[in-house]
């Protein structure tokens, strides 16, 4: 659930009026520049969006006759808007503050522009309000290429990523992965913020991936694009040995990532063969 108030604190707005509705959820990844509707053109109103005045709103407000300005103003500004910001710190009409305290709606300012403050919330809000899930595996980046893995407990996913991140590759999360359907066709993974930079091996116990790497060795998030499945080695199962076979197909929040699975034996050296099967993947 994302509030008002998270994405006050997130951008640094100024609450100009409205504080009575600080807690209301923000659900819509989209916003909405009411220019239109300031007019009287109502049909795509979506009060449920967040709603940006900027100079051209406050433009076709200043043509507005001031014994209509406030219902013009009114039929945008409804109670369900989770909140109204004015962009470029622009001379707000009274009428804005009196309807943002009557109806609870938050009235937000900013020295941003209109453009600058369009591109940051919609990429926010798209990375906070996105579908989620939360997988079992190891997600690292190897040669830029996200890779999940995953696999019984015990099957060396763990070993495998520490492998890799004495190889250079980067560790983004351990044994949780958070992962976000971004857009139609994206997967982004993060890790949860208790255990992040922190890999357990047995044995070892939990190790702190900056410490002893450094924090080069680490990102927070990464998109998806590989999984590797790790699987006890099965004397009765046929494995692809030609390299010919198309990758698996696994679907996560109804986006398909190709997957791999490599069988799992003593004198394998995992690490590498998760750097070949990214290479070979990416031809």
């Amino acid at each position: 659930m994302l509030t008002v108030s998270q994405l006050i604190k997130e951008f640094g707005f100024e609450v100009a009026a409205g504080h009575g509705g600080l807690n209301k959820e923000i659900r819509d990844y989209s916003i909405k520049r009411p220019s239109a509707e300031l007019i009287g053109f109502l049909t795509y109103l979506t009060p449920q969006r967040i709603q940006v005045f900027g100079s051209t709103e406050m433009g076709v407000i200043r043509q507005l006759d001031i014994t209509v300005r406030r219902q013009h103003i009114a039929a945008v500004m409804v109670s369900e808007v989770p909140c109204v910001i004015v962009t470029r710190s622009l001379p707000t009409p009274q009428e804005f503050y009196d309807l943002a305290n009557e109806r609870d709606i938050p009235l937000l300012t900013t020295n941003r522009s209109t453009t600058q403050l369009n591109y940051l919330i919609i990429r926010y809000l798209a990375n906070r309000l996105a579908p989620s899930t939360l997988v079992h595996g190891v997600l690292v980046d190897v040669y830029g290429v996200g890779v999940l893995i995953n696999g019984e407990s015990g099957i060396g996913k763990s070993e495998a990523a520490l492998e890799l991140i004495k190889g250079g590759h980067l560790l983004v999360a351990d044994d949780a992965v958070e992962v976000r359907r971004v857009d139609e066709e994206s997967l982004r993974g993060t890790a949860p913020q208790s255990i992040r930079h922190l890999i357990e091996i047995r044995g070892l116990g939990i190790l702190d991936i900056t410490r002893l790497f450094g924090t080069g060795a680490v990102r927070k998030e990464k998109d998806v694009h590989l999984i590797v499945h790790l699987e006890e080695w099965q004397a009765d199962k046929i494995y692809d040995r030609l390299g010919t076979d198309p990758p698996q197909i696994r679907r996560i929040l109804g986006i398909a990532v190709p997957q791999i699975t490599i069988p799992v034996r003593p004198g394998r050296n995992l690490a590498s063969l998760v750097e070949v099967a990214v290479m070979q993947n990416r031809r």
